[in-house]
């Protein structure tokens, strides 16, 4: 029996829909991004008494950029099951609204020394509600590329949801270096900081402009047609589709994880070990995450032609073993060459699994389920990995006498799990061809994974 999603035609333009997907994730991951920018830079010394240690107030500052982390799945629970519902385009519109309302807020909070616990208080929840809206983001962007895009495009469409993550980096970096060189490091302090923050309403009403132009994708339109459409899409996840939610969220371990510590937990890392370098390290990231949206689209389309494992397992393997050397840099290595070490790990190895992954993960689910199996599966793995990262990186840190070596065997735990999520994934790309539809395929390779 014909699938209909893979009969029904793209309902929009590649081109229009993969600038959606990008300009979307784009601003929303520069919402995120900046918060945790700010966590490393300043949100210790700015909600946090005076009198904390520097360590203790990093802590309680990677305390507060991981609540986010634990909101992202109830964002995933909330926008897969009106996602699978009432349609992708609706939850993404109003994901995007209440990141930028959350952001915006976070850039006028009074700071502990105005305003006490409150102050603490209140940047906590303003993360909640990012955790939320980034929780209900990705899925939404993913299936918006992936679901009107053609058979042999999957990865490569996809992509354009992914490389909005590295963008949004890139901006958040770009954005935080800029005024940290025009400010004195007293302005910065105490005001300069709050600048990234409001300059997301701009960015937003951009990301609700085009995402409105953007119709539903046609093998969610067929679905509703058919009435295929769920009561409760989360807990069919959760009684018919475990083990593609387990599979996802072991995908997610060890690439999160360590991006979170190139792109936060370094910055910290080299003030703490080397008495500062902050700006060498944001300058890296910049860099880095530049070469990361120059190669993302290559690493998919690759994916397209040869399946998403074999990627896969070059980038589980290579980041396992590159923290170890990536540490020893950090702490003996020239810091001149830290944006090309930066620049190794995101574009050679973290862009090898994270470019395929909208693609990948919409083809362990159907149609029926897909915005709610993608979600809990991203957010669920990303929370235990590039949520508490930081946060137990710091511990670990201090476990062992300021010594790395605990934290290089943290993310090399991480990848050995991730391995056994990449070979435990169905990979309809590769095992139907190139000329099968792998999305509408995965059905019936969910059945028989082999």
């Amino acid at each position: 029996m014909s699938n209909p999603s893979a009969a029904a035609a793209p309902a929009a333009p590649a081109t229009r829909v993969g600038l959606a997907a990008f300009l979307g994730t784009t601003i929303e991951w520069y919402d995120f991004y900046i918060y945790s920018t700010a966590s490393a830079l300043i949100f210790s010394r700015a909600f946090f008494p005076a009198s904390t240690d520097p360590v203790t107030a990093l802590l309680g500052s990677f305390a507060a950029y991981g609540v986010g982390f634990f909101a992202r799945p109830l964002g995933a629970v909330l926008a897969g099951h009106f996602g699978d519902r009432v349609g992708r385009k609706r939850v993404l519109v109003f994901s995007l609204m209440l990141m930028g309302v959350a952001t915006v807020l976070t850039g006028l909070l009074p700071t502990y020394a105005q305003a006490g616990l409150w102050a603490t208080g209140l940047l906590v929840v303003l993360r909640l509600l990012q955790g939320v809206a980034t929780g209900a983001e990705w899925g939404g962007a993913s299936l918006l590329s992936v679901e009107h895009a053609r058979p042999r495009s999957r990865g490569l469409l996809g992509s354009f949801t992914q490389v909005g993550s590295a963008a949004g980096m890139l901006l958040a970096s770009a954005t935080f270096l800029g005024v940290r060189s025009a400010l004195t490091e007293a302005d910065f302090a105490a005001w300069g900081w709050r600048l990234p923050f409001l300059f997301s309403v701009v960015l937003v009403a951009v990301g609700i402009f085009v995402r409105l132009r953007i119709e539903e994708p046609a093998p969610f339109q067929a679905a509703k047609a058919e009435g295929r459409i769920r009561r409760l899409p989360v807990a069919d996840v959760f009684r018919h589709h475990r083990r593609a939610l387990f599979v996802t969220i072991g995908l997610r371990l060890v690439q999160p994880a360590m991006y979170a510590i190139v792109t936060t937990y370094a910055i910290s890392y080299l003030n703490l070990k080397r008495g500062g370098g902050a700006s060498f390290a944001l300058s890296a990231v910049i860099v880095g995450s530049a070469c990361a949206v120059l190669v993302t689209p290559l690493w998919a389309a690759l994916s397209d032609r040869i399946g998403r494992r074999r990627p896969a397992i070059w980038a589980v393997v290579g980041i396992g073993l590159f923290v170890w050397p990536f540490f020893w840099f950090l702490e003996h290595g020239d810091l001149r060459w830290l944006p090309l070490v930066f620049a190794i790990e995101l574009a050679v190895f973290d862009a090898a699994i994270y470019a395929p992954g909208a693609a990948w993960f919409a083809e362990q689910f159907p149609v029926e389920v897909r915005y709610s199996g993608i979600s809990l599966g991203y957010q669920i793995g990303t929370l235990l990995s590039g949520g508490l990262t930081p946060f137990v990186a710091t511990w670990l840190f201090a476990a062992g006498d300021g010594a790395p070596w605990l934290i290089c065997a943290y993310i090399s735990a991480l990848a050995v799990l991730s391995l056994l999520a990449v070979f435990a994934a169905v990979d309809p790309a590769r095992q139907l061809g190139r000329r099968t539809d792998p999305v509408a395929a995965s059905d019936a390779a969910l059945a028989d994974p082999r």
